[in-house]
């Protein structure tokens, strides 16, 4: 089984055609979708940002928040598509990432067997009314 797709309908399996593009890799055409580390600037994506699809934003670490500031900051940028986190994150964080602007999270099968889709449904029940706040507080 490969990676699985969390969202606040559940489990999905991840689509196995998505290409997604890293930064460092861009040419002039704006992909359908495009991979961000933890140090890329989302700022290079400025020109382009409404003509891509998705962004992935990895997350290599457990520790490593620079993925939900970079969320953050694509959303304050006016990304509209769809934003996943991709990689450590434990069901705990699913509220933050959604509170910073993620759309989904893509985890390994091997942690969904670990933390369950009943574990990230709990978590995306108790961040929904921080989410619903965080929404309607002035920018």
């Amino acid at each position: 089984m490969g990676n699985v797709l969390v969202s606040d309908a559940g489990f999905a399996a991840v689509a196995p055609d998505e290409v997604f593009v890293p930064l460092a890799a861009l040419g002039e055409a704006a992909p359908g979708a495009v991979d961000l580390a933890p140090a890329d600037d989302p700022a290079a994506l400025a020109l382009i940002l409404g003509r891509i699809a998705a962004i992935r934003i990895a997350f290599p670490v457990f520790s490593d928040g620079r993925g939900f500031t970079l969320a953050r900051d694509l959303r304050r940028m006016g990304f509209t598509g769809r934003l996943r986190a991709a990689g450590h994150l434990i069901a705990d964080q699913y509220p933050m990432a959604r509170a910073c602007g993620f759309d989904e999270v893509e985890i390994s099968a091997d942690l969904a067997a670990r933390q369950t889709e009943a574990d990230w449904q709990r978590a995306a029940r108790r961040g929904a009314g921080y989410l619903d706040r965080l929404r309607a507080a002035p920018a």
